[in-house]
């Protein structure tokens, strides 16, 4: 039974979603960051490009190799005009110790209501829980990419090499 649960739920969140798409307005959201913050997309428009990986569960297996990539390999990020999050429908208590024991420098992001999950179109409504899912928005604030195929060990990397390839301006030196 325990296997057919986690099959379940291994299915669910690798489901993709079809509302959100490239070339549209990405939805605003305001956000409590593990940093203490209130987060704001709309205060990010014409200042930089912005990424929001979404992950599903605090302290997982999966999320915290993901959070340590971008923790320990967050350099090649910042070496663009970027501003990064990780985000989660963990509630804002649970993403802060987690965000410490990841030892992660940019803000987790928490959405426990889901609402900005459902208007990404990563939220599995039944379980409240996000898929892992990381979408890319361009300073206009348009979806540049939206990435499905997430390898948590290399997220630091992959997003690099994404920005890049999405013609994201390097940050002045």
């Amino acid at each position: 039974m325990k296997y057919l649960l986690t099959l379940l739920i291994s299915t669910l969140i690798s489901l993709p979603g079809f509302a959100l798409e490239v070339g549209e307005m990405a939805p605003n959201f305001t956000l409590q960051g593990s940093d203490g913050q209130s987060h704001t997309l709309a205060d990010l428009k014409g200042k930089s490009a912005v990424v929001i990986a979404w992950f599903p569960k605090a302290f997982t297996r999966g999320c915290t190799i993901e959070c340590k990539s971008l923790a320990q390999n967050g350099h090649k990020i910042k070496a663009y005009e970027v501003t990064y999050f990780m985000a989660s429908t963990d509630d804002l208590d649970d993403n802060t110790q987690f965000a410490e024991e990841s030892e992660a420098d940019f803000p987790l992001l928490s959405d426990p209501s889901g609402e900005v999950a459902k208007a990404y179109d990563v939220l599995i409504p039944v379980m409240n829980i996000a898929r892992r899912i990381t979408i890319y928005i361009g300073k206009d604030g348009r979806v540049l990419k939206i990435d499905k195929d997430i390898k948590p060990a290399s997220s630091a990397e992959d997003i690099a090499r994404t920005l890049g390839e999405l013609g994201i301006k390097k940050a002045s030196s």
